[in-house]
């Protein structure tokens, strides 16, 4: 399935800048310890940037999907765009690999789309806070299957 997401016209503010990438320096290694933050599961995404070809690393919630696969959701705080890894996975769907549970693995990225997604956004949206952030934009949440290659 192809990674398409039209952007919003709505939406919350796009964490990023320097207060971000300190932030995220200071969360990424307590994932690594104890997979989890804020109350979540959480893992750490390992993308090629789709302009820069340079790796990037984002901690991220993930949720249980279908067959041990790891469910990811481009919320950026329910901006109006999708957030700069969604679209590194878009142009690089087979570089992707992720630190959960102590271990890294390989993954292939891929969108869900229709009766899958679907499940998918009503197990995600028990989550107060994800289903607050598609409350903020207008644009459908992408949601990503990541499966080990």
């Amino acid at each position: 399935m192809s990674f398409e997401t039209s952007t919003g016209t709505r939406g919350g503010r796009v964490p990023k800048g320097p207060l971000m990438r300190i932030v995220n320096t200071i969360v990424t290694p307590r994932i690594r310890r104890k997979g989890q933050f804020g109350g979540s599961n959480a893992l750490v995404l390992h993308t090629t940037g789709a302009k820069s070809g340079k790796e990037r690393s984002n901690p991220l919630a993930w949720f249980p999907g279908p067959d041990g696969s790891w469910l990811i959701v481009a919320s950026a705080n329910g901006a109006v765009n999708n957030p700069g890894w969604y679209h590194n996975l878009k142009a690089n769907p087979d570089e992707a690999r992720i630190e959960v549970d102590g271990k890294t693995v390989e993954v292939r990225a891929q969108q869900l789309h229709g009766d899958e997604r679907a499940a998918a956004w009503k197990q995600i949206s028990e989550n107060e806070r994800f289903a607050g952030y598609q409350e903020k934009t207008d644009r459908e949440l992408p949601i990503i299957k990541l499966t080990p290659r």
